[in-house]
């Protein structure tokens, strides 16, 4: 694939970002790719060989979208990109970088863009339904949706089963649920104690929080199941649903959330050689994990 214009996407909250991106926009515009930006950055950005777009089009006007900041900000920008089929490539500004796929001392590897020397590596969603009193909400997400108590301290009656009649799983009395992607798996998920699943898989895992019950454990659901998951709680307490931690909606009584893999992908663009399970070790090794 030959790439003529890329969305720079920075997280100018981060540290280092914007210093970043304009060197990463200087390496691109070196390969003859154009670049594109958020007018929303046009104050930031004044002077740069860059072209600004109203954000309604920023994704659907370039072959490849490069984000600069932490994994929430990849997240946020895969939503987009897999709604739109175009490929991501992360530089890490934050902390851990998990999905992100170069460093800042690492920017020079950005001309594999222009040499062809990179792979594309698809990533599985999942799409979380909110079915509330006749309304029905859809969400995209990336990493995980979790499904949590409010601030008061009760536990939450959360029943799960199988869409079509496929029938009852488990009843749990617990803080919550999350029900994250493979790409998901190493984020809340792990320090919730499920399973480190490697990103490529496709599968949703089921991971209890806190659970009040002995033998609670994570459970791996293939692909092509439909969970259905009903949420109540004793008293007035909020429960809520949060997608990638940043979109939250509260569950009512008798409400129902569907989660089930969606027909989109997210496609990231891969630089180097180095396997999820070597990256895995070496950010939990630099970070002291």
């Amino acid at each position: 694939m030959s790439f003529k214009t890329a969305a720079v996407v920075p997280n100018l909250t981060k540290k280092r970002a914007y210093t970043v991106s304009i060197e990463a926009i200087s390496l691109l515009r070196a390969m003859d790719i154009a670049v594109i930006m958020s007018k929303r950055y046009r104050e930031s950005y004044r002077n740069i060989d860059v072209r600004f777009v109203d954000d309604s089009v920023l994704y659907s006007s370039c072959d490849l979208v490069i984000t600069i900041g932490g994994d929430g900000t990849i997240i946020h920008a895969a939503r987009h990109t897999s709604e739109n089929s175009k490929p991501l490539l992360g530089i890490n500004t934050g902390r851990l970088g998990f999905v992100a796929e170069i460093e800042p001392n690492e920017l020079s590897l950005l001309t594999r863009l222009a040499s062809g020397e990179y792979t594309i590596e698809k990533r599985m969603l999942i799409k979380v339904i909110h079915k509330s009193r006749g309304a029905v909400k859809e969400y995209l997400s990336v990493n995980d949706a979790v499904i949590s108590r409010g601030s008061l301290s009760r536990l939450i009656d959360i029943n799960v089963s199988l869409a079509q009649d496929k029938g009852y799983i488990c009843n749990y009395r617990a803080d919550g649920l999350i029900f994250s992607t493979p790409t998901g798996s190493s984020a809340y998920s792990l320090a919730a104690g499920g399973p480190v699943v490697e990103p490529t898989m496709k599968c949703i895992i089921m991971t209890p929080i806190c659970s009040h019950a002995l033998f609670a454990r994570p459970v791996v659901f293939s692909h092509e199941s439909d969970i259905v998951v009903k949420a109540s709680c004793d008293d007035d307490t909020e429960v809520f649903l949060t997608i990638d931690g940043a979109k939250t909606e509260t569950i009512k009584k008798d409400d129902t959330v569907v989660v089930t893999c969606a027909e989109e992908e997210a496609e990231l663009i891969r630089l180097k050689n180095k396997t999820f399970y070597r990256v895995l070790n070496d950010k939990f090794t630099e970070r002291g994990g």
